[in-house]
This record gives structure tokens, C-alpha cells and sequence, in this order.
């Protein structure tokens, strides 16, 4: 398989559990005759950094026609912008590179924090609201997106040499991709209209945390709590009776606790394979390792 860096078209920001590195384990557990399809329709209901998107619909000329959700209501902005205003999304981020590059580490700090205040607390444009969520996304901490239980986008600074704040190459080849994709935001549960025939979904929703210490389930302020996983269960359930292929992945519990079978349990009619991928599991930056991911499909043919 093709690397995605040689891709035009790839993630325009850092994605906590993003998906390049597994792009060769999704390929594997994909219908063998995918390119021979006519008419694919590729639904993503979380679409987070995009990386499985931006790879699949290159790599398939096939899929005519492409449907992305997610319930963060920023993050989905940025793709609507990006899709139909990148020229002015450009102009605005080369303003805030410009701005914060020159300044001491204190000084962007500062800076910083005013632009977390902006995004969270003041009526912004389409664009400048896009251009924040890039902005802080590129500069905040580990590239993390957290929000608060008011909904506040709450990441402190990060420290990087250099970030490259506005990639317009990447931008614009991800609005060229983004011309055949229809972008929604909401409950994933909404995409369940499109399931039928030659339709592919892929689900990377919010991990199942591994320890209380690891959860990661502020991404929204609602969460995604095991009832959440049970109800994203079901709706696996309903749209392979409808005859779309799915793949899904997530956590792997058992890197911690061999006993605990809550996926394998959740999803036993289906196919599940374990992938494994260099993920920061605990806090400190050494803390980086190989550690094992579930992968579900309905796919005959997986693996």
C-alpha cells in the first residue's frame, strides 16, 4: 500500500488516536474487490483528523460519493470552511502565524491564551473560528482537544520550536477532496439513512479508556461512556442488516486487564482482530508504546 504522506490530501491537524498508522490494517479488513465496486457511498460518523477520509477516497476513485458527522461543532466548521472558503482560511492563519511566530515562548504563551479566550468566549466568523480551531490545535499541548463541562476548550500551551501553523499545500488538496463530501454534524446515529447496499461505513469513535487515569472522554462535554459503546453496538447491528460493510475500531482492554472482554463480549457476531499501534499511554512523554487496538467488521472476507 501507498504511504499517506505521498498523498496531497491528509489530516490538517494532529489528531489524538489518528489513524495513519493503522491505514494498512483497515486496507486488509476492507471487501478484497473494493476498486472493482461501482457507486461506493463512504460514510465516516466520526470523522476526527480525517485520516482514514482523506486516504480511502484517493486510494478509491470509486467511492462517488462520501458522508462525514461528528457532534463537535468546531471541528465540523473547519471542514465546512475548508470545503468551500480556503483561500480566506489561508489568508487568516498566514495573519496568525505571523503574529505568534516572532514571540518569546512567554509571549506566545500569552498570546496563546488570548486566541483559547476568542474561540471559546467570542462570536466569530465561519472562517475565524476555523482558523482558531487550527490555531490552537497546532500550538496547544500534544495537539489535544479537550473541553470542560461547560463545553470550554481547556488545553494549555504546548512548546514547539516552529509549528507549521498555515500548510496551505495540504489545505488546498483537502478541499479538492472535499468537493464529493457531504458534511454533517451530530449524533453519529443520524448517518443511519444512508446504510444499504455498497455503502462502507467506519467508525473511530471515542475510546473506551483503558484506567480512570487514561480516560479521554471530554472530547464533547456529553462523553462517551460504555452506554454510548452499547448504542454504537446497535447501530452496527442495524445497518449490517441493511447490507452496508462496516469496519470499527477501538480500545483494546485487554492490554490491561486480560480479563475483561467487554468488546469481544459486545461485538461476538462480528469479526474482531487485535492491531497494534504506538499510542501515549500514560502522561509522561516516554511513556509512548506499542499497545494493541480491537478491529470489528461484518466484512467476509476481513483478515
Amino acid at each position: 500500500m501507498k504511504r499517506i504522506d505521498t498523498y496531497p490530501a491528509r489530516p490538517f491537524v494532529k489528531w489524538v488516536g489518528g489513524k495513519t498508522q493503522l491505514l494498512d490494517d483497515i486496507k486488509k479488513t476492507l471487501p478484497h474487490d473494493l476498486s472493482q465496486c461501482d457507486g461506493v457511498t463512504y460514510v465516516e460518523p466520526f470523522i476526527g483528523g480525517g485520516a482514514v477520509l482523506f486516504w480511502i477516497l484517493q486510494e478509491y476513485p470509486n467511492i462517488t460519493k462520501a458522508i462525514i458527522n461528528d457532534v463537535n461543532a468546531e471541528l465540523i466548521c473547519t471542514y465546512r470552511v475548508i470545503k468551500s472558503d480556503v483561500e480566506n482560511l489561508i489568508i487568516e492563519l498566514n495573519r496568525l502565524q505571523a503574529e505568534y511566530l516572532p514571540l518569546d515562548e512567554v509571549a506566545r504563551k500569552e498570546y496563546y491564551l488570548s486566541q483559547r479566550t476568542r474561540f471559546n468566549d467570542e462570536e466569530n466568523s465561519d472562517v475565524e473560528t476555523a482558523a482558531l480551531f487550527i490555531f490552537l490545535n497546532r500550538t496547544c499541548f500534544n495537539g489535544l482537544y479537550r473541553v470542560n463541562s461547560k463545553g470550554k476548550f481547556n488545553v494549555p500551551h504546548g512548546r514547539y520550536a516552529n509549528p507549521k501553523i498555515c500548510d496551505e499545500e495540504t489545505l488546498r488538496a483537502d478541499s479538492a477532496v472535499l468537493q464529493r463530501v457531504e458534511i454533517l454534524c451530530g449524533d453519529f446515529a443520524q448517518t443511519g439513512k444512508y446504510a444499504g447496499n455498497n455503502v462502507l461505513y467506519y467508525f473511530d469513535p471515542p475510546y473506551r479508556p483503558l484506567t480512570e487515569t487514561s480516560a479521554f472522554t471530554s472530547y464533547s462535554k456529553d462523553g462517551f461512556d460504555d452506554a454510548e459503546q452499547k448504542r454504537l453496538r446497535d447501530f452496527c447491528d442495524r445497518i449490517a442488516k441493511k447490507h452496508s460493510f462496516f469496519v470499527a475500531s477501538n480500545s483494546d482492554p485487554q492490554n490491561v486487564n486480560n480479563d475483561d472482554d467487554f468488546f469481544d463480549h459486545l461485538y461476538k457476531m462480528f469479526s474482531i482482530k487485535r492491531v497494534f499501534a504506538s499510542r501515549m499511554i500514560n502522561s509522561k512523554g516516554n511513556g509512548r508504546g506499542a499497545i494493541s487496538e480491537i478491529m470489528i467488521s461484518n466484512i467476509a472476507n476481513a483478515y
